[in-house]
C-alpha cells in the first residue's frame, strides 16, 4: 500500500477543475477526484500578493502513474505554474487502497 499517492492541484474555477479530473479518470490516471470549491488562496506571484478564489482537487493515484498523471495535468492545466503536490498517505484502508490500485491499473 505504500504505492498510494495523494496529489494537490489547484484550479481556477469548478468548471476547469472538473474538466481536468475528469480527463484524469477517463485516463485512469487518477480513481478519484474531489473537487472542493470555496477556497481561497493567498501567494506570492511576479512581485505580488496574490488573493484568488479557486478549487481544490484531492487526486489519489498510485506511484507508478504519477509521472503520466503529472504531465497530463501540466498539459491541460491553464495556469503558468501549476501546483502539483503529491503526498505519501500514513495509512489508508486496505480494501480502498486496492479499489483505488485497480482502479488506476495498466
Amino acid at each position: 500500500m505504500r504505492d498510494i499517492l495523494v496529489c494537490l492541484v489547484t484550479c481556477p474555477s469548478k468548471e476547469v477543475g472538473t474538466r481536468l479530473a475528469t480527463i484524469l479518470v477517463e485516463a485512469r490516471l487518477a480513481a478519484c477526484v474531489t473537487v472542493i470549491e470555496g477556497v481561497q488562496s493567498v501567494y506570492y506571484w511576479k512581485e505580488n500578493v496574490v488573493v484568488d478564489s479557486e478549487v481544490q482537487l484531492v487526486i489519489k493515484t498510485t506511484a507508478a502513474r504519477l509521472d503520466q498523471l503529472q504531465a497530463k495535468v501540466l498539459e491541460h492545466h491553464p495556469y503558468e505554474t501549476p501546483e502539483f503536490i503529491a503526498l505519501a498517505p500514513v495509512a489508508i484502508e486496505r480494501r480502498y487502497a486496492d479499489w483505488l490500485s485497480d482502479s488506476v491499473a495498466d
